[in-house]
Parts: C-alpha cells; sequence; structure tokens
C-alpha cells in the first residue's frame, strides 16, 4: 500500500545556490574571450595585411605573431573558465537520489 500524505517532491530537488563566485567567473570567462578575439583580429590583420589604418601602429612580424598566439590563448582559456562555471550553476539542478538508487535503474 503507498502513503502518498508524507510526499514531498520538492525535496528531492536541492535549493538553487545563488552564488555569485559563479557569475563572476562567467563573467570573467567573457572577458577573456573578448580580449582574445580582439587581440587574436589584431595580431592577424597586422601580419596578413598591410592596412592604412593600422599605421599609426606599426608592428613587427614578432609582435604581431605574439598577439596572435596570444589572443588564441586568451580565447581558449576564456572559453574553458566560462564553460565550467555554467557547468557549475546547472549542476544544484539535478535530482538529488541516494548512490543506492542510482545503481538499481
Amino acid at each position: 500500500m503507498k502513503r502518498t500524505d508524507g510526499f514531498d517532491a520538492r525535496r528531492l530537488r536541492p535549493r538553487q545556490h545563488r552564488s555569485w563566485g559563479s557569475r563572476l567567473g562567467a563573467a570573467l570567462g567573457l572577458l577573456l574571450i573578448v580580449s582574445g578575439v580582439l587581440f587574436t583580429g589584431i595580431g592577424a590583420a597586422s601580419l596578413f595585411s598591410g592596412i592604412e589604418a593600422l599605421a599609426s601602429m606599426p608592428l613587427d612580424k614578432e609582435a604581431a605573431v605574439t598577439l596572435l598566439t596570444l589572443g588564441v590563448a586568451l580565447l581558449l582559456l576564456g572559453m574553458i573558465i566560462r564553460r565550467r562555471a555554467r557547468r557549475r550553476a546547472r549542476a544544484p539542478n539535478d535530482l538529488s537520489l541516494s548512490p543506492r538508487l542510482r545503481k538499481r535503474r
């Protein structure tokens, strides 16, 4: 015989944690992505073309390659940080079942 009078489905889902750390991590990741795109664009533009708009900022080949490499590294680092922060923010939405009940499924 089932007892449903004491069952509360809201107990299965934990409260959402409103952590500022994950939000700041996501914002930092986004900032790194944007700066990485800008550095990559500036490095690629100065390396592969002789645009007159960049004449006020002449870069030699080594500086252009450094900017391009730094931009790609910042882009990848920002993507990793942002993905990790978003994954941690979504993790509390899972059902909180005991490991013994999960094994039986």
